[in-house]
């Protein structure tokens, strides 16, 4: 067996939904998840069940539970527009520690991008950014990717155990990340903090707030803006992950999350984000974290994460 396989565990059989119903196939009549499928696939889901970092941080425990969640959630979506094939790799074996299993991760990550395939990862606590962050880096070198981070809060918390709040901190203090090819991007003046706000003005993250997302006639404008022209002063294309923390948006549309708010994105909002994260030739990775359904409601943020997954795999450019 490669890496892939040795290092994480099977996803559950009884996710894969079907209506048995040839007029109306699910995805859980499509995607496969047996080794002999990988080789095949454009697109690879991987899941990190795990919340010790939301628990070092503070927050509310749950998101352990999320990959599950939200492949039930998946795998009813129908096969409407899906070109890409697209394989469950399952979830990351879990270790005695958090830093064990973030090191784990980024073997796993680092040997499906090196596959050429995109990952969608699930989470999870968002302190998984810094293992699939650190893998980027590590395949296609600092240099030569662009990191987004989609959230209410700038998780560069300085801290001496790393959790959820600490995985750009680590990458930008580990100079795995550029400050200049790292985007901070729908967090709320509220939640942060002046010191931290100041640490990556002065290292020159690009940073678009909640309301300067809100400003514009849709979300994706002034991200979309700001990124091509950084592919313009590049002598090559980048490749692009993009964190989306599902705090990010507001808890109507979100209730199941790790810390939830009135305020954020609207589920609209969200999903022209993750259109445009697909619409990038270059985007390897995308990740949805700090899914929380011990307090999600009728699935509903469980299922707006599985329209996003549905939007991102048919509108991969």
């Amino acid at each position: 067996m490669s890496i892939h396989f040795d290092l994480t565990l099977r996803p559950d059989e009884s996710v894969f939904f079907s209506r048995n119903d040839v007029n109306d196939p699910r995805l859980g009549e499509i995607v496969r998840h047996t080794p002999d499928h990988y080789d095949r696939a454009d697109i690879v889901i991987l899941g990190c069940p795990q919340d010790e970092g939301v628990r070092r941080n503070g927050g509310r425990i749950g998101a352990a539970d999320a990959p599950l969640a939200i492949r039930k959630q998946f795998y009813k979506l129908t096969t409407m527009n899906i070109r890409k094939r697209i394989f469950d790799l399952g979830d990351v074996k879990l270790a005695n520690t958090l830093e064990a299993t973030h090191g784990t991760m980024t073997e796993i990550v680092k040997a499906v991008l090196r596959d050429g395939k995109r990952l969608i990862v699930l989470g999870g606590g968002n302190d998984i950014s810094y293992a699939d962050g650190k893998a980027m880096s590590e395949v296609f070198g600092r240099d030569w990717w662009i990191g987004v981070n989609i959230d209410a809060h700038l998780d560069v918390r300085l801290s001496e155990e790393r959790n959820s709040g600490t995985p750009y901190r680590q990458l930008l203090d580990e100079e795995l990340l550029l400050p200049k090819h790292f985007y901070e991007v729908g967090y709320q003046s509220h939640f942060t903090s002046p010191i931290y706000y100041d640490y990556i003005r002065k290292l020159g993250v690009n940073r678009i707030s909640l309301e300067l997302v809100r400003s514009r006639a849709q979300a994706d404008i002034e991200l979309r803006e700001n990124i091509r022209n950084t592919f313009i002063g590049h002598s090559s294309s980048l490749n692009t992950f993009f964190g989306f923390d599902m705090d990010v948006v507001r808890s109507a549309d979100a209730p199941g999350t790790s810390a939830p708010s009135p305020l954020g994105l609207r589920a609209g909002e969200f999903i022209q984000l993750v259109k445009y994260a697909a619409s990038l030739a270059n985007t390897k990775l995308i990740e949805f974290s700090e899914v929380n359904p011990k307090f999600d409601q009728d699935d509903r943020t469980a299922k707006l994460v599985a329209i996003g997954m549905h939007r991102f795999c048919t509108g991969i450019a």
